[in-house]
């Protein structure tokens, strides 16, 4: 190895460790900062009608409306031939700008207004869900 690639090495080792903090702090805010999908699944009970799971659903909505941070709100009714949703129907997606807007939505007054109208709508078994950071692959 000649004596400049031996200096070339030793710069960019020197390089790597001066800016690895930088560089971590970077990937930790780029996580923060990344868009977040929050999926929420709920269970109704057998009787529910569909006029009552609207009526959840279209309070569920209005939080994309009322809480800052939210980009989009996406609902669905499972369809899957697999008969392996346990029960649970009615998938909710909201996404949010990034993990900070999401831990902010959490507690916000107007979630826990609709947590009590899903509560108190009589036709609520159950939920899972899960949050994520997606990613970009082809």
């Amino acid at each position: 190895m000649s004596r400049l690639a031996i200096v070339a090495t030793g710069l960019l080792v020197l390089a790597a460790a001066a800016l690895g903090p930088f560089a971590l702090r970077s990937a930790a805010q780029a996580r923060i900062q990344a868009a977040v999908r929050h999926v929420v699944v709920f269970k109704f009970k057998p009787e529910a009608t569909p006029a009552q799971i609207q009526q959840v659903t279209d309070a569920f909505r209005t939080l994309a409306t009322t809480i800052p941070g939210v980009t989009a709100f996406e609902d669905g009714v499972n369809n899957s031939p697999e008969n392996k949703n346990q029960g649970f129907t009615h998938v909710y997606t909201v996404t949010f700008e990034s993990e900070a807007a999401r831990n902010a939505y959490l507690p916000h007054p107007e979630h826990r207004k609709f947590g009590e109208v899903l509560r108190g709508s009589g036709i609520f078994v159950d939920a899972f869900v899960v949050d994520y950071v997606p990613t970009r692959s082809k």
